[in-house]
């Protein structure tokens, strides 16, 4: 059935506005068992939480809750091509597309609307009728000459045709050429599947618009490799096999290009040598992307360097070879395709995460109720993820999981995580799942987990006065491709924090949280979205056993550390209590004891932060280096304090262990 259109330009206005208003002041340190207070008026009556959109709630509830006109969303269109026209679109390069839309059954009155809209959330050029030299414009053409359209850009990516002279009548015809003139229509930088041409048909003229069914797409294609990408794992065994992956990438990121030629591997240093054949041979049915075994029996720190037969050049994350160390695995958690507010396919989704970006743990997180089409009105969507899911899931090898996001946009967003095939979408848009305490009694008693995300501000921050649930939320994504929520001074602070609301503000007695990064890409590159933006996230799992069952239970235990995106092997703990353990409550006088801290990064290493109960305490240069390894004494943690260490390196990649807690 045809789908609802309840959003186009005037949502995306509203969250600006939202955002706007979040304000870009510092937060200020506040006491460890401190909160941040709710809204409230002189009377102490509390009020609508600070940066919250109830107007927006309401809008969209509205819009479930209106009637469309018979005639709203009627009619089919496709892609027409002929000789010179694509049967494809290449990442970021013009094109020219010629789509035809024939109105439906019911026509379309005068003054109604047809909507053609192209991907609202990435690069497409913006469809326009009135500079012809200018990428993006369109010609239309009727196939009477009485029908008579007023056109123009309504927003971003968006052009609307008004419907004059006369109705429009069943068998109507309307060919637009998108990307008529010389400079074409640029595609999308991002490759997916199917990216849609949208059409929308306000068939009576009333505002409200209906996405016809089946809107036409193009596969978008990769460009040319321009950067190689090789992955290890962060532990290996001496003399045991691991899983070298190898992938060649455009300059946004993307994969699958039929690259063909030869790939040159050595290792560093010399002394390790890998035990596999000199060069990786590529052919065009691999895209770019093959996985292979090799293996080291010497002991310690290595990396691996790829080079193409034309100097494209690429260096691994570090790996450590070690007998007894423990196992990291790396996950991301969050993150969108075209069911939603991202580009591309579920399959394509997962491909990547598993073949280009070598993530052991991934988990799908498309919006409840946001995007072109909405999940929780598109079932359909729901039992696709679910199957993919568990088709893709291969305990030992690539674990995935279920999941969706809460999109409230009055306590902030949260990510479901289910750890077994299936789930149900309880939808922040319903009001008995509207607030984070409805949708952890719907969850209670089930194998999954919420995380707060973008938390100290952003598109949304989150409502902290609502303590989490500490079963089904014992952990916080801190980064994201929206910045840091941990704190001011970290790399990348997210953009318009609100006062008081980072991590680091409100963590303590009662808020005892482990840290995990993931990306909330939407760009359809999980695990490697600090490619193409300055902030990504992964979560690092300590576990020597990949299955979703021995994931839940690191998860839950917080043996977990998070970083933006660079794969850096990070090890701390306090005496024997390792990162995320609570320390009994201590005697008079406090606990002492020794903090350890190994830290191998992917590029030169600018300082190690120190950070207690709220206060960086120390920040100690590195000077370059890419390991270290600190003892240090800690005196007198009191019951309530707290203890993490956050690594960074000269380029801004960071690391967060998951913070010591004292009962």
């Amino acid at each position: 059935m045809s789908a609802r259109c309840w959003w186009i330009g005037s949502v995306l206005a509203l969250i600006a506005a939202g955002c706007s208003a979040c304000g870009d002041e510092p937060g200020g340190r506040r006491a460890a068992d401190a909160r941040p207070p709710a809204s409230a008026d002189p009377n102490g009556t509390q009020t609508t939480p600070a940066g919250a959109m109830p107007e927006l709630v309401e809008s969209l509830r509205e819009s479930l809750a209106t009637e469309p006109h018979v005639s709203d969303g009627g009619g089919r269109a496709w892609l027409e091509q002929i000789q010179g026209d694509p049967e494809f679109a290449i990442a970021g390069a013009p094109g020219r597309f010629r789509l035809v839309y024939e109105v439906g059954p019911e026509g379309i009155a005068v003054g109604g609307m047809i909507y053609f809209q192209v991907s609202p959330f990435w690069h497409w050029s913006t469809p326009q009728v009135e500079e012809r030299d200018l990428d993006g414009y369109t010609t239309l053409t009727a196939n009477d000459e009485d029908i008579q359209l007023d056109a123009a850009t309504l927003d971003q990516q968006l052009l609307g045709l008004r419907v004059s002279g006369r109705a429009l009548r069943a068998g109507d015809q309307i060919t637009l050429v998108y990307g008529a003139g010389p400079a074409g229509a640029i595609a999308d930088s991002l490759a997916e599947k199917n990216s849609r041409f949208w059409f929308a048909i306000d068939g009576d003229g009333d505002g409200f618009r209906v996405f016809i069914e089946n809107s036409p797409g193009i596969d978008v294609l990769s460009a040319p490799p321009a950067q190689i990408r090789v992955t290890l794992p962060s532990v290996a065994r001496p003399g045991k096999p691991f899983r070298i992956t190898v992938a060649a990438l455009d300059p946004n990121a993307n994969a699958g290009y039929p690259f063909e030629g030869k790939i040159e591997l050595s290792s560093e240093p010399t002394d390790h040598p890998l035990e596999l054949a000199e060069a990786v041979m590529f052919v065009g049915s691999d895209r770019g992307r093959k996985t292979f075994e090799a293996v080291v029996r010497e002991p310690g720190v290595m990396r691996v360097s790829a080079k193409t037969d034309n100097g494209i050049v690429g260096v691994s994350n570090p790996m450590l070879v070690s007998s007894d160390a423990q196992e990291i695995i790396w996950g991301d958690l969050h993150g969108h395709t075209s069911l939603s507010d991202g580009t591309g396919t579920v399959e394509d989704y997962l491909l990547y995460a598993r073949d280009v970006s070598a993530l052991d743990v991934i988990a799908i997180t498309d919006h409840d109720h946001w995007g072109v089409l909405q999940l929780d009105q598109h079932l359909e969507f729901w039992e696709e993820t679910k199957a993919e899911v568990r088709r893709f899931n291969q305990p030992g090898r690539f674990v995935t999981l279920l999941g969706y996001e809460w999109t409230s946009w009055i306590y902030g967003h949260r990510h479901v995580l289910y750890f077994e095939d299936d789930g149900a979408i309880y939808s922040s848009i319903s009001r008995d799942y509207e607030t984070p305490t409805q949708l952890w009694d719907a969850l209670r008693g089930k194998p999954a987990l919420t995380f707060a995300h973008h938390s100290a501000g952003g598109v949304i921050r989150t409502d902290w006065t609502i303590p989490p649930d500490p079963v089904l939320e014992p952990l916080t994504e801190i980064v994201s491709v929206h910045g840091s929520s941990e704190a001011l001074d970290s790399p990348f602070p997210i953009y318009d924090p609100i006062p008081g609301n980072f991590v680091r503000d409100i963590i303590g007695p009662g808020y005892q949280f482990g840290f995990v990064g993931s990306g909330d890409s939407h760009d359809g590159h999980p695990g490697l979205a600090h490619l193409v933006t300055e902030s990504g996230g992964l979560a690092a799992i300590v576990t020597d056993t990949l299955t979703r069952e021995s994931v839940l239970a690191a998860m839950r235990a917080r043996r977990v550390y998070a970083t933006n995106g660079p794969r850096i092997l990070l090890r701390s703990a306090l005496d024997q209590y390792p990162m995320g353990s609570l320390i009994p409550k201590p005697e008079a006088g406090g606990y002492s004891g020794e903090l350890f801290v190994q830290v191998i990064a992917e590029a030169p290493l600018e300082r190690l932060d120190l950070i207690r109960s709220g206060q960086l305490v120390d920040s100690m240069p590195i000077d370059g280096l890419l390991e270290i390894t600190l003892h240090r004494e800690i005196e007198d943690l009191v019951s309530g304090e707290y203890l993490y260490v956050r690594a960074v390196q000269q380029d801004s990649g960071a690391a967060w262990s998951s913070p010591i807690y004292v009962e």
